[in-house]
């Protein structure tokens, strides 16, 4: 199987978000280190501030992210520095976030390498905050960088909020770089609320209403009552509505609107959906009215995905439906749109990573273009893509049988039915498709095995192991192909049984493609079966594939049953 590569994010918040010249220069750092992607440089006028966002191997990101708070350092000026953005440092914060195939825990070892490093090589004080604090008190950044710059002179030589490491001196030296919060957590995303004022203090209130921190308590609930305490005498907070949620109100001169700007530290329990009508209604309460909302940086698909189907669940409509509707979806229902245009490839993680590969992908090809480059002399794209894209084809028809049904007038009630068979149809037609690119790369690892040298014993050695491994993935690979596919045929056969009577052909036509792509891959498993050694491993994938062709055809005659039983009626 592939090599599962470790992934992290790195998300640096530069203190200029003005001068281009300058932000391009830290930006290209992160470009002259291989192994890491720079995936978005987002300024903003009126915070003078820049978020880059770069994902990559840990060790490449970690030299990306050093070479960018130098330059930074070279180039900005903490003294003089003013933005509407909290901020104590050149590079303000410098977090690592786990994005595949690494523990929380890893990224914590990662995060205070990297602060050390920027310590003792670049002299800046560093703060360690959220997974990566060492002590308690340091985990939350407000906490870090209370005061903001202009309180830091006191602060770093201070005994209780001296830094985690670098210096402790308010000489020139460290006022020109100010202190970095370098830290490890869990994917956040920044999220701007635009409301119909040009009221700070309104947004504020908004914004305190909904913040986890809330806002201070006072008697009487009155904005002028006196202050309560605790017994320590600090302030008591009122707590607002919505856990890991940061936020507070500002107004943006260069859209002319105040925003309610948050940060969603964890979107498993506050999502951009749930935050955003949280905001209608207070917003509401308070004669305010939100007109649409910003995405700072960029987002998980899975993010977007979630508002998009809340939506559509809130309209009883199907939720079983291409990704990039759903994305629509969420874009309008959000406003994500209202202040430039939403561009889904420049905005979500994984398209634009997938943007690299798109070029040699056969499912982006043109339906005529794939069926050019299958009858080419090249020996791939050949029957296993052929075959898994057949199945995407009939789990297709399936899952478009179920939308239809689900949108078909008087079953308003049966939407969350064939919704959740919508969905089911979408998720193996997804998995087919990546199975045509798969079965392809699967054959040119042979292929490449089979070009190893063998000109001595060892190289003969090695070349037979390649040429094994490989074999074994080509037949994986088909075999994983045929599961999907019998599996989809459950969505055929329900649909043929229930769906809309209309469309039952469309479930039959999708079940004798299910049916084909069964058989086809199951041809290349057989035929990639006779070239491996490990005659154990073959006997069992040739029993179990048997199975599957068996209850294939089992389940294709009682599909069409029913099919031929509804245009007979």
């Amino acid at each position: 199987m592939k090599h599962m590569q470790q992934l992290i994010e790195c998300v640096p918040n530069f203190s200029e978000g003005r001068d281009m010249n300058v932000i391009h220069q830290i930006a290209d750092e992160v470009k002259k280190v291989e192994g890491v992607r720079l995936i978005d440089v987002d300024p903003g006028k009126a915070t003078n501030r820049t978020v880059v966002t770069m994902v990559g191997t840990p060790d490449e990101v970690l030299e990306a992210a050093f070479r960018a708070v130098k330059k930074a350092k070279e180039l900005i000026d903490m003294r003089k520095h003013k933005g509407a953005h909290p901020r104590f440092g050149a590079t303000d914060v410098c977090p690592l976030v786990p994005v595949s195939n690494i523990t929380m825990d890893e990224v914590v070892v990662y995060a205070r390498r990297l602060a050390k490093r920027l310590a003792d090589e670049l002299n800046i004080p560093i703060y360690c905050y959220e997974y990566a604090a060492q002590t308690k008190e340091r985990r939350n950044l407000a906490e870090c960088r209370k005061g903001e710059y202009e309180a830091l002179g006191k602060r770093i030589e201070s005994l209780d909020w001296k830094p985690d490491f670098g210096s402790c001196h308010w000489d020139e030296e460290t006022q020109k770089s100010g202190a970095t919060a370098v830290g490890a957590r869990n994917f956040l995303i920044a999220y701007n609320i635009n409301l119909n004022t040009t009221s700070t203090r309104r947004a504020n209130a908004v914004a305190f209403d909904m913040r986890e921190r809330g806002r201070v308590k006072r008697e009487g609930g009155s904005l002028n009552g006196k202050i309560i305490r605790d017994e320590k005498g600090d302030p008591v907070n009122e707590p607002g509505l919505l856990k890991c949620v940061k936020g507070i109100g500002w107004y943006i001169e260069e859209y002319g609107i105040a925003q309610i700007s948050l940060n969603l530290t964890d979107i498993s329990i506050t999502s951009m959906h749930k935050a955003f009508d949280v905001a209608c209604q207070r917003a509401s309460a308070r004669g305010l009215r939100v007109t649409g909302s910003e995405l700072v940086g960029v987002v998980p698909l899975k993010a977007i995905l979630d508002a998009g189907k809340y939506f559509l669940r809130k309209q009883n409509r199907s939720i079983g439906i291409a990704d990039e509707e759903i994305i629509k979806i969420a874009v309008k229902s959000l406003g994500l749109d209202e202040l430039y245009p939403f561009e889904p490839d420049k905005k979500i993680i994984e398209y634009i990573l997938q943007n690299e590969t798109k070029q040699n992908s056969l499912v982006d090809k043109s339906m005529a273009d794939f069926v050019h480059e299958t009858a080419s002399e090249s020996p791939a794209p050949g029957g296993g893509s052929v075959s898994a894209y057949l199945g995407a084809l009939g789990s297709a028809l399936g899952t478009m049988v179920a939308n239809l049904s689900s949108h078909k007038r008087g079953w308003d009630s049966r939407v969350q039915e064939f919704s959740d068979w919508a969905e089911k149809g979408k998720y193996f037609h997804d998995e087919l498709l990546k199975m045509v690119d798969e079965d392809t790369h699967a054959f040119n690892k042979i292929m490449d095995a089979l070009q190893m040298p063998k000109m001595s014993d060892e190289e003969k050695r090695m070349r037979q192991k390649a040429i094994e491994s490989a074999t074994k993935y080509a037949i994986e690979v088909p075999f994983k192909t045929m599961q999907l596919c019998y599996d989809s045929m459950d969505v055929m056969l329900e649909m043929a049984k229930v769906g809309n009577s209309n469309s039952v052909s469309d479930a039959g036509v999708g079940a004798l493609c299910a049916r084909s792509g069964v058989l086809g891959a199951w041809l290349n498993v057989r035929i990639n079966a006779k070239g491996l050694q490990d005659k154990v491993f073959v006997e069992d994938v040739l029993k179990m594939g048997q199975v599957v062709v068996d209850k294939a055809k089992e389940k294709e005659v009682e599909i069409l049953k029913w099919v031929d039983h509804k245009i007979d009626q």
